[in-house]
């Protein structure tokens, strides 16, 4: 099926059956990403007064049961109810269907070789994705100021990304403060790691703060906070997929809870092809 799109006085065509998944499939008990030393997400089968929910042991049926940390297993997205007292369940944010999203490429930096910021705790060796280069990333997208959502994919951009385990020896990327500032155009935002702030950061969070304008140290809604928008964490984008303009796709489960594994995190559609300009 062929869409077309009007945006900002032009108008762009994409094929939906060119459509791409970036969310990181989950493999329970196998090989899968993993934050913070959280057990790994874990299947067992359903055993209850005779019933056996496995085929390959004589059950009917197959039956399992699932256990994950959806902040730590794998591809999720998350409310502003992660860091406050009130719940605002993620799987009751609606968003339109398909959403005029860029995709932008950054190389990370240190803290120390770009001059940048970050509290608590900064360190000049914290790899981050500064200010700066992200900046340049968007000077190359002039359509991202239309664009409600933004995917932002790390380089070098490894498939060990899809299995890798972030501890205190291999601790994530994560955003200064003046890339912070950058994003909060966007209502949508989404990252190929698995935290927008430092893994060790006494707890503070405060670029998620920042990004749904929560007071530093509250956990309390106030009048300003954005409420609509969400951060999804560790989707994966393939390197055959271009910096540009795409339709996203962003699709959760129903779960009254603050955060929930994402179905297909970032469906994209190419929009770079068969452009015409009404202006």
């Amino acid at each position: 099926m062929e869409l077309t799109l009007t945006l900002n006085g032009c108008t762009y065509k994409t094929d939906t059956e060119k459509a791409l998944s970036l969310a990181i499939p989950l493999v329970f008990d196998g090989a899968q990403p993993n934050h913070f030393g959280a057990p790994i997400a874990h299947a067992e089968t359903l055993e209850a007064d005779g019933f056996v929910g496995d085929t390959r042991r004589g059950g009917s049926c197959n039956v399992s049961r699932l256990t994950l940390v959806p902040h730590c297993n794998g591809t999720h997205t998350e409310s502003v109810s992660h860091i406050v007292d009130e719940l605002l369940p993620v799987g009751e944010i609606l968003s339109p269907p398909l959403l005029p999203c860029i995709v932008v490429s950054v190389t990370p930096e240190t803290l120390a070789s770009c001059s940048e910021h970050y509290k608590p705790n900064p360190e000049g060796r914290d790899l981050v994705v500064s200010g700066r280069r992200l900046a340049e990333a968007l000077s190359q997208q002039p359509a991202a100021n239309h664009c409600a959502a933004i995917v932002i994919r790390t380089l070098p951009n490894s498939e060990e990304k899809c299995r890798r385990a972030y501890a205190e020896g291999q601790p994530p990327v994560f955003f200064s403060s003046e890339a912070m500032e950058l994003l909060l155009t966007f209502e949508h935002l989404l990252v190929d790691f698995p935290s927008i702030d430092k893994m060790y950061d006494e707890g503070a969070l405060d670029n998620h703060h920042s990004f749904w304008r929560i007071d530093a140290g509250s956990h309390s809604l106030g009048a300003q906070a954005r409420t609509q928008c969400t951060v999804t964490e560790m989707v994966f984008v393939p390197d055959h997929v271009p910096d540009g303009l795409y339709l996203l796709n962003l699709q959760v489960p129903a779960f009254r809870s603050d955060a929930a594994p994402t179905r297909l995190s970032a469906t994209l559609s190419g929009l770079n092809s068969e452009i015409t300009s009404n202006k």
